[in-house]
């Protein structure tokens, strides 16, 4: 015998002693997955920022309000709507009390939230008015009233705002 650090002995001792490791490749691999899943993550949340601030009120608006202004807005619409409905069955159009004795307006109500609504109307077209009429809200000191647009419809179905 040649000793006890020869033959497999002296192999098997040898390997024991060197910590078990991954192959370098391995940890590449886990890293670039790793880096690949905050990447992901880094993107969606910046899109995610992104469009929460295009999802929030205008200048000037508060959330209530900008649900309101949309609720408007439909509403205008199915005014638009039943205008051309009723010009397609008389050949010419019709203020909102002759649309709505007519039932081809469904919208019973005159306003909402504090916008009035008016239609004028000529052999050619209409345009239908949102106001806001009803009193401003009482305001902290300091603090800016909301801002209340006007919001108009014509023949051509594009609703506008104005100041």
């Amino acid at each position: 015998m040649d000793g006890p650090e020869s033959g497999i002995a002296a192999e098997c001792t040898s390997c024991a002693a060197l910590p078990r490791t991954k192959p370098p490749h391995i940890y590449n691999r886990s890293m670039r997955g790793l880096m690949g899943l905050l990447l992901t993550a880094a993107i969606g949340v910046g899109l995610y920022m992104y469009f929460l601030k295009q999802a929030s009120p205008g200048q000037g608006m508060v959330a209530t309000q900008a649900i309101s202004l949309t609720g408007v807005e439909n509403d205008l619409i199915g005014i638009g709507q039943a205008e051309r409905m009723y010009f397609a069955q008389n050949g010419s159009y019709a203020d909102l009390a002759t649309l709505t004795s007519s039932g081809t307006m469904n919208i019973a109500r005159n306003g909402r939230d504090g916008y009035t609504y008016a239609v004028e109307t000529s052999a050619t077209g209409f345009t239908a008015t949102a106001r806001y009429t009803a009193p401003l809200p009482q305001m902290p000191p300091g603090v800016a009233p909301p801002h209340f647009p006007t919001v108009t419809l014509d023949q051509t179905m594009e609703v506008h705002q104005s100041d």
